[in-house]
């Protein structure tokens, strides 16, 4: 435990957040059993406590009445918010409380918010306060989905979308989904999830392995993916990496990772491009329920 004799302790804790040193936190917490405790300014307290996390900033609130006030603060969870969430706001389905910094992080970071006219949903990871997007599948481009007798539009109980793509049988399956990098948290690793359902009727899925890929500029990754619903608990080293399997989320949708990439060294404006396909096969194949592609922080 760090432990500081301090005689102005405003200006130390104003040079550590110029400097952002580390143990910002532990340092108020020892200053907390100090006479000098009271003498720190409100907006000192704020600005330190912004420097962790929402955990820390919720643990200080405990220590006491001058923590908890500046535990609370705009100026701490607007700093867990990213700076364009403003904007993200205004385009949700739906109005959101914004009376308070700390509510508009409660809201974003505990439930998806549908934006887009409902074609998107936006989260924060409330651990690590990056942005978390879904691609619903009418934001996909899913080949031959236009057409009724390969593809079904049907709403489903437990998706957040108002709609979602049931595949009907084809033997061509091609998904496609695309975001500008300038969305997506900066300086941050994403992975992109395939979510969907398997229904019972499903069929052909287990005969030849699927592949995806993201690409963004010269940057490109390739995997093989199994989607066989028999061994989708199976063990690992069914098929080689269980990575490369379907898991169930908790929410009644299962997930497979489609590959990740990096966020930071690009232009905003450079796009995202996830691919899902198989292709290579002749058979017919059928019985996937198709909620959209996420897009969240590896952890």
């Amino acid at each position: 435990m760090l432990s500081v004799t301090v005689t102005n302790p405003t200006s130390i804790i104003y040079t550590m957040i110029s400097k952002q040193t580390g143990n910002c936190l532990i340092l108020l917490l020892n200053l907390r059993f100090s006479c000098l405790m009271e003498a720190l300014p409100e907006d000192c307290l704020s600005l330190v406590i912004a420097l962790t996390s929402p955990c820390d900033a919720c643990s200080a609130a405990a220590v006491s009445t001058a923590f908890r006030t500046a535990a609370a603060s705009d100026a701490v969870w607007e700093s867990f918010l990213p700076p364009d969430y403003r904007d993200i706001v205004s385009r949700s389905v739906s109005p959101v409380d914004l009376s308070s910094k700390k509510d508009a992080f409660r809201r974003l970071s505990s439930a998806p918010l549908l934006i887009d006219a409902g074609k998107k949903t936006f989260s924060i990871d409330k651990n690590t306060t990056k942005k978390i997007y879904m691609l619903s599948a009418r934001e996909l481009s899913i080949a031959w989905s236009k057409n009724s007798l390969y593809w079904s539009w049907k709403p489903v109980d437990n998706s957040r979308f108002s709609e979602t793509a049931e595949l009907v049988m084809v033997s061509w399956l091609e998904l496609h989904g695309k975001v500008n990098i300038g969305m997506l948290s900066p300086n941050t690793t994403y992975r992109a999830y395939l979510i969907l359902q398997l229904v019972n009727r499903a069929f052909g899925l287990d005969v030849v392995p699927s592949e995806a890929s993201i690409e963004i500029g010269n940057y490109k990754t390739n995997r093989t993916i199994h989607l066989d619903k028999n061994h989708r608990h199976g063990p690992k080293g069914l098929y080689g990496e269980e990575d490369n399997m379907i898991h169930p989320r908790g929410d009644k949708w299962l997930e497979v990772e489609l590959g990740e990439f990096h966020s930071n060294g690009r232009k905003e404006e450079e796009v995202v491009n996830i691919w899902f396909r198989e292709t290579n096969g002749v058979h017919l194949k059928g019985g996937i329920v198709v909620e959209g592609i996420e897009l969240r922080p590896k952890t």
